[in-house]
């Protein structure tokens, strides 16, 4: 398991001197870093490049280290090429949901590879939910389904109560991007695991649910 693709090496790479780049120089940083205005300005390469950016060593670290867990369950079973795929998606639905959210704060910016690895994230939880994930904290390990729901849920009270520092809404725009992308390539989990797709649905429709109900 922790042999690592170099697929996910690349990644993991690119992730690194992006970032690097953007903690050493603030002009490159705020050029592509995810920002509503510069968007709207026409400079759409925002949505990619702010999955390569990271505010400092340990907001890196904790994706990186997210990453190195679950690249390898999504790669064994689909490749490296549809691995590739479903990374890049999560990457950009998060910040298009991030984009549609908060379409009316020309000021909103964000950065970070956590959409994307969301998306690794839920894939996973996708193909394997029988997997046992510890958190800090529990004493025991809990169903990746079980912590995969809790953290959409999560994020859902962090995008209504603006919580923290986080970016939200770009996690949960990755999540529904590995979870789309997944089933696109393995439709018949809608035969073999019907139970795990409609739970890991339940968080998607809540939250546009509340949007449509003005309630977030």
């Amino acid at each position: 398991m922790f042999n690592l693709h170099i697929a996910t090496i690349a990644i993991m790479a690119a992730n690194v001197m992006v970032s690097l780049k953007g903690f050493n120089d603030i002009g490159f940083f705020d050029r592509y870093k995810f920002n509503i205005s510069g968007i709207r300005a026409g400079q759409r390469d925002r949505i990619v490049t702010s999955g390569f950016l990271h505010v400092d060593f340990s907001h890196l670290f904790f994706n990186m280290f997210t990453l190195y867990f679950f690249a390898n369950v999504v790669i064994g079973w689909f490749g490296p090429g549809k691995f590739l795929i479903i990374y890049f998606i999560s990457l950009i639905a998060g910040s298009l949901l991030a984009m549609f959210f908060h379409k009316d704060e020309p000021y909103y910016s964000a950065v970070g590879a956590s959409g994307a690895v969301t998306g690794i994230l839920y894939s996973a939880i996708l193909l394997n939910p029988d997997m046992q994930l510890g958190i800090m904290f529990i004493p025991i390990p809990l169903p990746a389904y079980v912590l995969g729901i809790g953290y959409l849920l999560y994020s859902i009270y962090g995008m209504k109560s603006r919580l923290g520092n986080i970016g939200h809404t770009a996690h949960f725009g990755g999540a529904i991007g590995g979870y789309l992308v997944t089933l696109l390539f393995m439709p018949e989990l809608f035969v073999t695991d019907t139970f795990i797709v409609v739970l890991l649905a339940v968080p998607i429709v809540i939250l546009f649910i509340l949007e449509k109900l003005g309630k977030i």
